[in-house]
């Protein structure tokens, strides 16, 4: 059984873990799989807009996928969650790939 087919299984057991979701959608990046990582990052993120980590691979997926403009939006979401989070580093981490994207 591969790594999907496992998260997969645990999900069955568990379908809204939060840290499952992000673990399947960051192997259906590796696998080329964009769209089903980018629905399953919105789907999280729309659950659980204070699920800071997925907010930054959901806009480089985006990016991937040439969406500039969702990517910024996400962008955006993200850094506002992770200041409401007095979470400093991810804060830094989307800033610095927002700027990059946008300047």
């Amino acid at each position: 059984m591969n790594r999907i087919e496992k998260i997969i299984e645990f999900l069955k057991q568990q379908p809204k873990d939060n840290f499952l979701r992000h673990a399947l959608a960051l192997e259906y990046l590796k696998i080329g799989e964009d769209i089903k990582a980018r629905d399953l990052f919105v789907e999280i993120l729309t659950e659980s807009p204070d699920y800071i980590g997925s907010y930054y691979h959901l806009a480089k997926c985006l990016e991937k996928l040439a969406d500039k403009n969702e990517a910024i939006v996400w962008y955006e979401k993200g850094m506002a969650a992770a200041k409401l989070a007095k979470d400093d580093h991810a804060y830094r981490e989307l800033q610095g790939a927002y700027e990059d994207l946008v300047y």
